[in-house]
């Protein structure tokens, strides 16, 4: 294995395999902490925040006040987009919203977020609900290079 430390820009010419774009995805939804959410009013006014997730290798789990826009947008509009990574390596998903109440969600699994974010909602006074995305389709790239082929999932699928 190369120690060779390549500048982003030396990353950002190399075209990787749809096999390694899902490996680099896999990866970062395993090792990630945050994600960034967008969702929309019922009138379509778009909403974005950062929120942390946790990932159990089908769905991803964030947490946000019942009241907020994004928790109210989440409950609503029932899908999200999310964004995870930087710019010039980035993984985009959309996805569709269970909400669920916190008392409903396993210990475990609540556990499991609260270990990985740092962040517990249970242990707060304002309502917080979970939501679990399940991922409908899912892209990634880094440049205008890996366009093509971006696509990985589709249809709740990878396409490989």
């Amino acid at each position: 294995m190369s120690t060779e430390v390549r500048s982003p820009a030396q990353l950002s010419t190399e075209v990787r395999s749809p096999a390694q774009r899902r490996r680099d995805t896999e990866h970062r939804l395993a090792h990630d902490t945050d994600v960034w959410v967008a969702s929309a009013s019922a009138d379509g006014v778009p909403y974005l925040v950062p929120l942390s997730f946790e990932w159990d290798g089908e769905t991803l789990l964030v947490a946000t006040p019942s009241a907020s826009p994004t928790g109210r947008n989440l409950a609503s509009g029932r899908t999200a987009r999310l964004g995870i990574g930087p710019t010039r390596d980035v993984t985009m998903i959309e996805g569709d919203v269970e909400v669920l109440e916190l008392d409903a969600l396993p210990k475990e699994r609540g556990d499991r977020f609260c270990a990985r974010t740092g962040f517990d909602p249970r242990a707060l006074t304002t309502a917080y609900r979970w939501f679990r995305i399940t991922p409908r389709r899912i892209q990634a790239w880094r440049e205008a290079n890996e366009l093509s082929g971006r696509v990985l999932m589709r249809d709740g699928r990878w396409l490989v």
